[in-house]
């Protein structure tokens, strides 16, 4: 059985993060939160044209506590550093997934070859909640360059990149703490693929762009929409009407409390402000 269709929602804001990422957030801005959960936030960089500069474009020194960050590059790059001494760039095809727990401040900007040519930005930056037994664990980073993700073919042209989790018997490569499923799924026109994501687990298909329909006749069309999928059913089946680009996001419920302030994610209002001392204090570290 397939999993159905619950809610469609488009964009419940659209804001700048930084001076380096026009957002449109898919969630937690319109209110569908717990039904996907462990994911707490998505937000849409883009597409955006930027003009050739020498300046510094992006998020400057910011702190993160209790989940991980995965950005996913389709167009431009991103050059990141935090202080637990991490550092690379992402391109297009690539994966950045940086497991913040128990405290770590980093920066996000625009890679300088990238800035001094100028063109087009497209990523997607998605937070993953962690249990409680977690967000003190040590920091982690895993830069996942394109060449290592594998994909799963449908049809001639149609393919699913496996970030996290497993599709087909094929893994991908992200190490998570949770059983998390992310596909970048990628479908032309006429051409169909049937994913399958455990019973149980929060499921939501998110369009960037095109126009498909999920299950049997609930239509995604346009940019920047999302449909909630139930918990119940092992799979579904989505069918391109126009050449259309998607990310499926799949994950086992964290049944956890969650308390949040900005860039902190805990179980406990005592956590948080424990958070912003250690912040504070300079026990996150700083960057050089």
């Amino acid at each position: 059985m397939n999993k159905k269709v619950v809610t469609v929602q488009g964009a419940g804001s659209n804001h700048w993060v930084g001076d380096g990422f026009p957002v449109r957030n898919l969630f937690p801005s319109n209110g569908i939160d717990a039904q996907v959960n462990p994911f707490l936030m998505l937000d849409y960089a883009g597409p955006n044209y930027f003009e050739p500069t020498r300046k510094s474009q992006g998020v400057g020194e910011h702190p993160h506590r209790g989940f991980e960050t995965v950005t996913i590059a389709y167009q431009g790059a991103v050059s990141h550093r935090d202080s637990a001494g991490n550092s690379g760039t992402i391109y297009p095809g690539d994966v950045q997934w940086m497991t913040a727990a128990s405290g770590v401040v980093h920066e996000e900007k625009h890679e300088k070859q990238f800035a001094e040519s100028g063109g087009t930005f497209e990523m997607v930056q998605l937070w993953v909640n962690l249990p409680s037994e977690y967000k003190m664990s040590k920091p982690r980073y895993q830069g996942i360059t394109k060449e290592d993700i594998p994909s799963v073919k449908f049809g001639e042209e149609s393919y699913a990149r496996i970030i996290a989790g497993e599709l087909n018997g094929v893994k991908g490569p992200a190490k998570t703490f949770t059983p998390v499923t992310l596909f970048d799924v990628r479908l032309k026109a006429g051409e169909r693929a049937g994913l399958s994501i455990a019973e149980g687990h929060n499921t939501a298909v998110v369009l960037l762009k095109g126009d498909v329909t999920v299950g049997n006749d609930t239509k995604l069309s346009g940019e920047a929409r999302i449909a909630v999928l139930s918990q119940e059913g092992e799979g579904v089946v989505l069918e391109a009407k126009a050449d259309s680009t998607l990310l499926v996001l799949g994950g086992e419920p964290i049944d956890e409390p969650v308390a949040s302030y900005g860039p902190f994610v805990m179980n406990t209002r005592e956590e948080l402000q424990q958070a912003v001392q250690d912040y504070k204090a300079g026990k996150m570290g700083h960057l050089n």
